[in-house]
């Protein structure tokens, strides 16, 4: 008898969790079939400026590196860089080098000529897609031609070039809020050519931009390129 009671017990609990697998891959083809298909997107990188990563880099809350190749990002099909050739605005209205318009012009190499730098302190550079878009992913080159860590990378998005409306943190990482625009719980990073890639998780805005406070070499802050994987908001 007490077999029996044990075995109804386990069917029981084996038809819930078969029931949960089924919900649960229902819920991720709906998912999936709202979105579209998920392909990779294709991000074109440069080549690398140094190999490896140093060691010796005194900075808190450091990223652990790959060891190996970023694996692809997944995004419904049709997704594009929405920032290719758009206008660039900045806080720094006059780049120490370069233009704004070379932060959405595609070339990503880490060579001198390739890179905007802007000046000390807190700054940052908007990027106007355009029209209002869903965000799936954001890559960000500051400057890969040595090693790096910028400090308070921040990202965020809006429907208005003031950001005031409807604005949101895809990524943070100023720990002690020296930025002033809140604490982030986001890790630092090494600067590489394969640049950041930031899952924005669909976010929908028209604007996006980027902060910046400074690096682990000088206290001048540099954009290489930025490009935005998304589509149109329907």
């Amino acid at each position: 008898m007490k077999c029996m009671k044990m075995y109804k017990h386990s069917m029981v609990t084996v038809l819930l969790l078969i029931a949960l697998f089924v919900a649960f891959g229902l819920s991720q083809d709906q998912a999936a079939k709202k979105e579209g298909n998920l392909v990779p997107i294709d991000i074109k990188l440069p080549k690398p400026m140094f190999v490896g990563t140093p060691e010796n880099m005194q900075v808190p809350n450091l990223e652990r590196p790959l060891g190996a190749p970023r694996p692809p990002f997944l995004a419904p099909q049709g997704t594009r860089n929405l920032a290719a050739g758009r206008p660039v605005s900045s806080s720094d209205e006059e780049p120490i080098i370069g233009e704004l318009e070379m932060i959405t012009d595609g070339d990503k190499e880490g060579a001198d000529g390739s890179f905007v730098e802007l000046g000390p302190f807190t700054q940052h550079v908007t990027i106007d897609l355009g029209q209002k878009s869903d965000i799936y992913a954001l890559v960000l080159w500051h400057y890969h031609k040595q090693p790096r860590v910028y400090f308070d990378v921040i990202v965020q998005v809006a429907d208005d070039a003031d950001f005031i409306t409807n604005v949101k943190t895809i990524f943070n990482n100023d720990h002690n809020n020296s930025s002033g625009l809140g604490v982030g719980q986001d890790l630092h990073y090494v600067e590489t050519a394969e640049g950041k890639l930031i899952d924005a998780k669909g976010v929908q805005g028209r604007y996006v931009r980027c902060y910046s406070k400074g690096n682990t070499n000088n206290d001048l802050n540099h954009y290489i390129e930025v490009e935005v994987y998304g589509k149109p908001a329907r």
